[in-house]
């Protein structure tokens, strides 16, 4: 069985660090970090298992709808597991993710991690 790759996709270099250093080294998984919402599409000829993007991403042009990113994704593979990272917890904007082809929703909290990895073991 080959390992799963995943595709994080942050505009915060820092989260990126984090999550790579937390995820390279486990078992049955590789990591690619993108730092745009571009880079992560132009990249899926990789056929990530799975990608987790932040909910908001600040582009030179504005702002990005990573909701129509999640579309674009879906398109491409649409059996592709997407999960969103947020610093907010807006039942709203949850529910238009998870409507949208999100698979979960996490709010990037004090322990965030944890919860990512649970959601990453319970779906790669």
């Amino acid at each position: 069985m080959r390992n799963k790759l995943i595709f994080f996709v942050d505009d915060d270099k820092m989260i990126l660090n984090l999550l790579e250093y937390t995820f390279k080294s486990r078992q049955g998984t590789r990591v690619q970090t993108f730092f745009s919402v571009e880079e992560c599409l132009q990249n899926m000829h990789m056929k990530p298992d799975l990608v987790v993007m932040d909910h908001m991403f600040q582009e030179r042009e504005g702002h990005i709808d990573v909701i129509e990113t999640i579309k674009q994704l879906k398109q491409i593979d649409k059996n592709l597991t997407v999960i969103v990272l947020s610093s907010q917890k807006d039942e709203n904007l949850i529910s238009e993710f998870l409507k949208n082809g999100a698979s979960k929703y996490i709010a990037k909290e004090n322990f965030f991690i944890d919860d990512l990895i649970d959601a990453i073991e319970s779906v790669v």
